[in-house]
């Protein structure tokens, strides 16, 4: 069985940092993309960061934290990093850790999320 376990949320104010980790325990399939989702209250989840473990780990961001959030893995530790600085008031949300497989099943997995919270 799967679990994420995140950690790192919490309060910044506007223009700090945060670092978000997500460890998995149990069985992943090697072939995977582990991302960062977020929703904010009275919004749908987003995609903010995605990381695949092929492509020599190639990235994807959202427009919105390009040049303040970096997204990044250790394979070893079946862990993924989101590395958050310049934080704004609008990057308040609750952040879910995500690891699709991309093998023939395509199992998905979901953290728990993690509050962060930007005060202005």
């Amino acid at each position: 069985q799967v679990q994420l376990v995140e950690s790192g949320g919490g309060l910044v104010q506007a223009g700090g940092s945060l670092r978000l980790s997500c460890a998995a325990s149990g069985s992943i399939f090697s072939i995977n993309v582990m991302g960062w989702y977020r929703q904010a209250p009275g919004k749908q989840r987003e995609l903010v960061a995605r990381i695949f473990s092929t492509s020599g780990g190639s990235t994807n961001y959202a427009d919105s934290v390009k040049g303040r959030f970096t997204i990044s893995r250790d394979n070893a530790k079946n862990t993924v990093y989101l590395q958050m600085n310049s934080l704004k008031p609008e990057d308040t949300a609750v952040y879910y850790c995500n690891i699709l497989e991309l093998g023939r099943s395509r199992a998905n997995y979901w953290g728990q999320g993690t509050q962060v919270t930007v005060s202005s």
